[in-house]
């Protein structure tokens, strides 16, 4: 499930040139994160200290919120099969959960194709309406994504939410972006929100070598946020590294942090074939607070579909505003990358998708973590309007009010296994804003 990228345009930058370039200034680094082999979220009250904790649990206290009655503890291999051991014998207890490399990106390259410059002035042209977006059913500021994007109805989108998904803040979970890629000229949250969790800076900048690893996802993963909703405000948060993973704490931590910077979507293209107790503690903390969460199923191909996205139907664990999305093709087919399982809600094109990339690239991915934000950025254009159903409606809505993927046959093999619904932003627009 490790990503792939493959460049479609080449452009000599380097990572230094890219930051001097950028216009937001970041804060400044600070210590190397701590990444303990094991975590564990435990009970606490504002009467115990991290002291008390430490010493009943044998590790040390890697987050601390007595506020909201927990608290996590990293442990080493030891302490950690002592404590399970311990829960074990009473039958009840915390326990203890691998932290390092348990979340993965989830993206293949499948295309080859031509090289070509980024047209960034068509991009900022839409948020002043001096260009149009469409013109003959033809998606202006990247044309090769026409396709998939009237396949989701998002000219009409667009009629139907003229905001454009303005005021709406999207915290995309990942391997962090090109800062200076003028994809996001005007859209980032302000440089004070930046974070980066993997290396424990204020610099949500991509690492690595183009065509290695997962450089390059979360540029692509924001760009599509922003061809759904241009006005949308993306708010960077880097959580794996350059191999396109990363710790299961990251990933909670981010979750939580993009709450109490007011995020309104979570995108987490990403995933881990292991449930996470702190993961989902952390999901539900921000379904909570009204966030919505949208999460990849996976690109094995297999009949289960990865976490978070397992537990995003499970309601009574997380409640309404939480998504699962996996891919299909341009007919409306399983995408042969695909997870499907009854669990999963949502299906959205993912195949072949063209998007930002880093050093001013244009780039072309494939897999779950593309349908992920098509489905994201929907879900800004719905809450940059006036809604006619109440926020726990929403992610509901867009899950049921959508194209049949069973209709007539159509992946008879995948019944009712890739979703109630395909993404349709025309039909889920109609059912949920006013208008």
């Amino acid at each position: 499930m490790k990503p792939r990228i493959l460049v479609q345009t080449a452009l000599a930058m380097t990572t230094a040139a890219l930051i001097a370039g950028c216009s937001q200034s970041p804060g400044a680094p600070a210590a190397q994160v701590d990444r303990p082999a094991y975590i564990m979220s435990v009970p606490v009250t504002t009467a115990q200290t991290q002291g008390d904790v430490e010493g009943r649990y044998g590790g040390q206290v890697v987050e601390w919120n007595a506020g909201e009655g927990y608290a996590v503890v990293g442990l080493d291999a030891r302490a950690a099969k002592a404590q399970n051991l311990r829960a074990q014998a009473l039958g009840t207890g915390p326990v203890a959960e691998p932290n390092l490399n348990q979340f993965q990106g989830g993206a293949l390259a499948l295309m080859a194709g031509s090289r070509s410059m980024w047209m960034g002035g068509e991009w900022q042209a839409w948020a002043g309406g001096s260009r149009s977006m469409w013109m003959g059913g033809l998606y202006g500021p990247i044309i090769q994504n026409s396709q998939p994007l009237q396949q989701i109805k998002l000219e009409s989108a667009h009629k139907l939410a003229p905001n454009l998904g303005a005021g709406v803040k999207v915290a995309v979970i990942d391997t962090g972006i090109d800062l200076a890629h003028p994809a996001f000229n005007g859209a980032l949250a302000p440089s004070g929100e930046w974070k980066d969790f993997y290396g424990n800076d204020n610099l949500p900048q991509e690492e690595g070598t183009l065509g290695v690893g997962g450089y390059g996802h979360g540029t692509a993963v924001a760009s599509i946020v922003l061809q759904v909703a241009p006005k949308a405000t993306i708010l960077p948060l880097r959580v794996l590294g350059p191999n396109g993973e990363g710790d299961t704490l990251q990933v909670a931590n981010a979750i939580r942090y993009a709450v109490t910077k007011g995020a309104r979507v979570i995108n987490l293209s990403l995933g881990s074939t292991t449930r996470s107790d702190t993961v989902q503690t952390a999901v539900k903390t921000a379904t909570d607070a009204g966030v919505l969460v949208v999460s990849s199923a996976g690109n094995d191909n297999t009949p289960v579909i990865t976490y978070p996205a397992m537990t995003a139907n499970d309601k009574g664990i997380l409640g309404e505003r939480s998504l699962s999305v996996g891919s299909v093709n341009s007919l409306d087919l399983k995408s042969s990358f695909s997870n499907y399982a009854p669990d999963l809600e949502l299906s959205a094109p993912g195949e072949n998708i063209y998007a930002a990339g880093p050093g001013g690239l244009l780039v072309a991915w494939s897999g779950t973590s593309m349908a992920a934000p098509m489905a994201a950025g929907g879900l800004a254009l719905a809450l940059g309007q006036t809604l006619a159903v109440d926020i726990r409606d929403v992610t509901r809505k867009m899950a049921e009010n959508g194209f049949d993927l069973y209709a007539g046959g159509l992946n008879s093999a995948y019944k009712d296994r890739l979703g109630k619904r395909r993404l349709d932003l025309d039909l889920f627009l109609r059912n949920t804003i006013k208008y």
